[in-house]
């Protein structure tokens, strides 16, 4: 890395990517970049002095960035192949790399931790990294969400370790090279990829067998095919978190670590889902050598990663959550919290469906998670880097969901109906351009109340 002085990324607003360019623009590279649309967060990097264009365009291509020999190309494989700044680099000698490789690279002379899994990674990730952060260790942090209080994806400035997504997407953690790992489920996702179950499983299996050390290996209970150090919630794992309960609005429980009692650990997250993934973080921090109290301190303090449960409104009248939930294992975790929060109150949930490969994956399991609800949004589907898919839409899903009270809306409908039909538990959920509608409903919400 050290032959580039300039980096230019391509899907530069993506939220891996973003970290990675965060990382280069902190130690002294010229970085720069496009994206598709606007964001919350590429506004951020521009905030932070990174030049961001939005049409493809050559002309966009400054003089900085026309030099093969010291600049390199990152890009994410959601840039179509008909790119024309991705042909520009590729074919007049550019050193063009994916994400992966590059995160690989910046990481493989590092003590890696790498946190795996098809849902729960960026909260184990985040909660791994603030645990370490705030015990200095010296460790750099690449999230795949912005972890509240610290309002960036890249937390840490340490060079002797590094806390790293593991993403099963386009089979991406294989480029990594970890020390210490987990793997919190191996799921069905992303079919457009892998074409089956076994195949994704298979991958989860590959990178699980770069940790030689199986004590350095750590796996939710249940998963099966791989072997590493089992983790548990109320189960038979000889690491179980146990004696769930709610003391001060937080989520207590106790640790039995191989024998060893360890009691009263806090955490602000409800749910379930998310002890398991704090006694993941904490089984992969105590590995990497910090005391119980340090990593107990560390999950006492954590405050969360925006769009994971995330309170937007939070009142007697009213409570709105957000949340990046965008599968139907993630919907129901999210499901179980909120109900576990708010069990006497009607719960409404706004869902925007991602990607119509994975609505046509997973149709009859989004619609059994969304019949949880009272009530239920539906919005169209977000293509993201898709066409769409013959017959597969957001009138199919509607029909199979039970909920008492459900409608499907266009997205520019969504804030005037929300204004007029104000819910006692607001939820938003989905992986795809709603989120950036959050704070105007916030807004537009607290007006009336």
């Amino acid at each position: 890395m050290s032959n580039y002085k300039n980096i230019f990324f391509l899907g530069i607003g993506g939220i891996g990517m973003s970290a990675i360019a965060r990382y280069f623009k902190r130690i002294g590279k010229n970085v720069a970049g496009y994206d598709k649309t606007p964001t919350q967060l590429t506004h951020e990097l521009e905030a932070e002095d990174i030049a961001i264009h939005y049409t493809d365009d050559l002309e966009n291509i400054t003089v900085d960035y026309q030099n093969a020999e010291d600049t390199l190309v990152v890009y994410t494989p959601a840039v179509p192949k008909h790119h024309a700044e991705l042909n520009y680099f590729q074919n007049n000698g550019f050193a063009v790399k994916k994400r992966a490789e590059v995160l690989g690279i910046i990481t493989q002379n590092s003590f890696s931790l790498a946190v795996a899994g098809t849902h729960g990674k960026t909260t184990t990730s985040s909660m791994l990294a603030h645990i370490l952060v705030a015990a200095n260790a010296p460790v750099t942090a690449f999230l795949g969400g912005v972890v509240e209080g610290y309002d960036t994806n890249l937390i840490g400035n340490g060079t002797d370790a590094t806390v790293v997504e593991a993403d099963e997407f386009d089979r991406s953690f294989l480029h990594l090279h970890p020390n210490i790992a987990c793997v919190i489920s191996d799921d069905a996702d992303h079919l457009d990829i892998y074409g089956t179950n076994d195949a994704i499983k298979s991958s989860f299996a590959e990178f699980a067998a770069k940790i030689s050390d199986k004590d350095h290996l750590f796996i939710a209970q249940g998963i099966e095919n791989i072997n590493g150090t089992e983790v548990s919630v109320n189960g038979t794992a000889v690491i179980n978190a146990y004696n769930l309960r709610f003391e001060n609005g937080k989520r207590v429980f106790d640790l039995d670590f191989k024998g060893e009692k360890i009691t009263d650990i806090k955490l602000l997250m409800p749910g379930e889902h998310n002890v398991l993934n704090a006694s993941l973080a904490f089984a992969m921090a105590k590995t990497y050598g910090l005391s119980n109290e340090e990593i107990k301190s560390g999950l006492d303090s954590f405050k969360g990663i925006r769009r994971r449960f995330s309170y937007k409104i939070n009142t007697e009248k009213l409570v709105m959550i957000d949340d990046y939930a965008h599968h139907p294992t993630e919907i129901n975790a999210v499901s179980q919290a909120v109900h576990e929060m708010y069990p006497n109150k009607k719960i409404t949930a706004v869902f925007q469906p991602h990607l119509f490969s994975r609505t046509r994956d997973f149709m009859d399991g989004f619609a059994e998670s969304l019949s949880t609800f009272n009530n239920v949004v539906l919005l169209e589907i977000y293509p993201a880097r898709e066409f769409p898919i013959e017959n597969i839409n957001s009138t199919m899903l509607i029909n199979k969901i039970k909920s008492a009270s459900k409608i499907l809306l266009p997205k520019e409908e969504l804030v005037s109906f929300l204004t007029k039909n104000t819910p006692e538990v607001l939820l938003i959920i989905g992986a795809g351009d709603v989120g950036e509608m959050v704070d105007e409903i916030k807004t537009e919400l607290e007006k009336n109340n």
